[in-house]
């Protein structure tokens, strides 16, 4: 494991290079930059996971998590296959076979992985890696920042091969439950269909109809967020005054989930890198006191 650390705020960070965090990192997450959890100098942990306290299973996940999909989330377009074989960029090639251990519908297996350059200083850490296969050819470089009591995570990708890269990523941030409800202020105009249990009040608030039962209860819905305009939203927290949540792009779209452990907003970017072309991209939590 690595660590960030201030007078404020440590970040554990999963290490892609180290055995004993391998077995945390599998397909759906990128390894390099995978912040497992923030905690506070006087107030202890501030980030959950589906499963928390309890240890995860791999798929699942805890703390701020980001991943590069390798087939659309609605299903209508594989991105980053060459018939049975596929890459998951970040974390390493995948193969069509069902994995046991990810009751997912879209679960694959992992097989070669990405090989990280690692690279720590007081402030930062840098996460280097290079793959090709699946007709995919890419560089990847991840920097997880940590600034008083705000944590940045930077993306920059290149597409090194000769033919275009089509890709969609998110951020997937587990932000813990106050009394098993959340109330999140998001930006004006911002609606979420009928479900059964995320909602949007007059002041334009998300909050919950009812708190979530046990596992397996859990809910998905998709936010129509205003046009134009990259996603800022803060939030209430069981230990502090707000977090605050923004990132640098113009979402494709925006799921929120949650379940009794956490709830999440996972704000897609559509990517089409043509050969040589490189994006940078970034997202910003603030764990205010």
């Amino acid at each position: 494991m690595l660590h960030l650390s201030n007078r404020e705020l440590t970040l554990d960070l999963l290490d892609p290079t180290d055995r004993a965090d391998i077995g945390r990192q599998g397909w759906r997450y990128c390894h390099g930059g995978y912040v497992w959890q923030v905690t506070d100098a006087t107030l202890g942990p501030l980030v959950t996971g589906p499963s928390y306290p309890s240890e995860p299973a791999v798929y699942d996940g805890q703390g701020l998590p980001e991943s590069f999909r390798h087939t659309r989330r609605d299903n209508l377009a594989r991105l980053t296959w060459r018939g049975d074989t596929g890459v998951a960029i970040g974390a390493g090639t995948i193969t069509a076979n069902p994995d046991p251990k990810a009751p997912a519908p879209d679960s694959v297996r992992l097989g070669e992985r990405c090989q990280w350059t690692v690279t720590p200083a007081v402030d930062h850490v840098i996460f280097q890696t290079r793959q090709t296969a699946a007709g995919v050819s890419y560089e990847l470089t991840r920097k997880i920042e940590l600034a008083g009591r705000t944590v940045t995570s930077f993306t920059q990708l290149t597409n090194v091969g000769d033919t275009p890269l089509a890709l969609q990523w998110f951020p997937h941030p587990f932000w813990a439950l106050t009394d098993q409800r959340a109330k999140m202020t998001l930006p004006a105009g911002t609606t979420v269909p009928e479900n059964g249990v995320f909602t949007i009040t007059p002041e334009g608030a998300l909050t919950f109809k009812r708190p979530f039962g046990p596992k397996p209860d859990n809910q998905f819905a998709l936010l129509t967020l205003p046009p134009k305009t990259p996603l800022s939203l803060s939030l209430n927290h069981p230990k502090l005054a707000r977090v605050t949540f923004a990132v640098s792009y113009v979402p494709e779209e925006c799921p929120v989930w949650g379940n009794g452990h956490t709830v999440s907003v996972e704000p897609y970017l559509a990517l089409n890198l043509s050969p040589g072309e490189t994006r940078h991209w970034h997202v910003r939590h603030e764990f205010k006191k």
